[in-house]
């Protein structure tokens, strides 16, 4: 029986250990090139394995993301970055975490949006806080319908935000909602407040002011059964950051109408307004779609109309 040489063992490790370091600490193009090389494959079979996963990427493309050249940023070159992490055996988002840290070190991110790090952060901090209050990551409730308004002050700050939820209970004793407030960069967690403002009075409030993360129990005056449909509404009064530029909504699980509308002080109204959306806090934002400002009203807003697990949001700017 041929056994492997000492030198193709020392190669195998060198290369192991490259792929790690690069999984690490990145960039995205070295991560790519060293996970294509541990693999011994050719970009004509990685291209070959991306065809059998519905996506399609020409040779060239691939050439270029590994040499750094190029970055993928459409949809579909998204969708080729998670496959290719299952072809190439990697962690699940080792590569779209790669690329928004790239981002983020390029100043590609918009100014006052928030980083992956930060998003990350308060995850951890708010998975804690969750687990104090002894709340199922879905409330064990579906979400019918969500629909929110936010206010931008006078001074473009992200005053208030109106939730108005529509939710049906799958499993029986289910008597509160937990409300989750996650305030700008800078904000003060302690100067918030939580209004309950239809079907529902605050419970409990924890707050962590590094992340700037408010969680709140609603509780309800009944206790569901499984199948039965609740409407509930509550506020948050914020305006203790600067200058917002953009709200995000995150959802960890499907869902049914979604409908955001923002709303500006009469004096301040953004120059343009766009909608984004990520697959998860790790990935580039993509999806992106201006949307009308209406001078009558000073407000935009988006619909969707079935919930899929990620992030949606309206962003604006200021000038």
């Amino acid at each position: 029986m041929r056994q492997g040489t000492p030198h193709a063992d020392v190669v195998a490790q060198d290369t192991g250990a490259e792929l790690d370091t690069a999984l690490r600490s990145g960039p995205f193009h070295v991560a790519l090139r060293a996970a294509i090389t541990a693999r011994g494959l050719s970009l004509q079979r990685v291209q070959h394995h991306l065809s059998r996963y519905g996506v399609k990427v020409g040779v060239t493309s691939l050439s270029y993301w590994q040499q750094g050249a190029r970055r993928p940023q459409r949809p579909e070159s998204l969708r080729a970055v998670r496959a290719l992490e299952e072809i190439l055996e990697l962690p699940d988002e080792s590569l779209i975490r790669l690329l928004a840290q790239d981002d983020e070190r390029s100043g590609a991110q918009r100014p006052g949006a928030r980083s992956y790090r930060s998003l990350v952060e308060a995850s951890g901090v708010l998975e804690q806080l969750l687990t104090e209050l002894e709340a199922p990551p879905d409330g064990d409730l579906h979400t019918l319908g969500l629909h929110e308004r936010i206010r931008i002050g006078t001074r473009r700050e992200l005053l208030a935000r109106e939730s108005h939820h529509i939710v049906r209970a799958h499993r029986d004793g289910t008597d509160r909602f937990v409300a989750v407030h996650h305030g700008d960069p800078g904000c003060a967690p302690d100067r918030m407040s939580v209004h309950a403002l239809e079907n529902c009075r605050t419970g409990r409030v924890r707050r962590h002011h590094d992340t700037g993360v408010l969680v709140t129990e609603l509780l309800f005056d009944t206790r569901l059964h499984t199948g039965d449909t609740f409407l509930f509404r509550y506020g948050v009064e914020d305006g203790t950051a600067g200058v917002s530029r953009e709200y995000v909504r995150g959802f960890g699980v499907p869902g049914g109408q979604y409908a955001l509308q923002v709303r500006f002080d009469d004096g301040s109204l953004p120059v343009r307004c766009h909608r984004f959306a990520q697959h998860s806090a790790a990935a580039p934002r993509n999806g992106r779609q201006d949307l009308p400002i209406s001078a009558r009203h000073r407000s935009v807003h988006l619909v969707e109309p079935r919930l899929r697990p990620g992030i949606l949001g309206i962003g604006w700017d200021w000038e």
